[in-house]
């Protein structure tokens, strides 16, 4: 899903992996993430400030 940010360009889910494409062409995947969970990070004001709560719960890595 393409998103309004203007770090990010894309998020999508899967699995309970939450897959992130920034601007910069670099994709990461967040693991052990809920539906609940990337539907309120989907849904927040803040892209930026819900990216930081999950880097903090959160275990991810680069994909590409």
């Amino acid at each position: 899903n393409h998103v309004s940010s203007s770090r990010i360009r894309s998020v999508g889910w899967e699995n309970d992996i939450l897959e992130i494409e920034f601007n910069d062409g670099s994709i990461y995947h967040y693991h052990n993430v809920s539906q609940s969970e990337y539907l309120s990070f989907i849904h927040s004001g803040s892209l930026g400030t819900a990216l930081s709560q999950l880097d903090k719960v959160h275990s991810y890595n680069r994909v590409n």
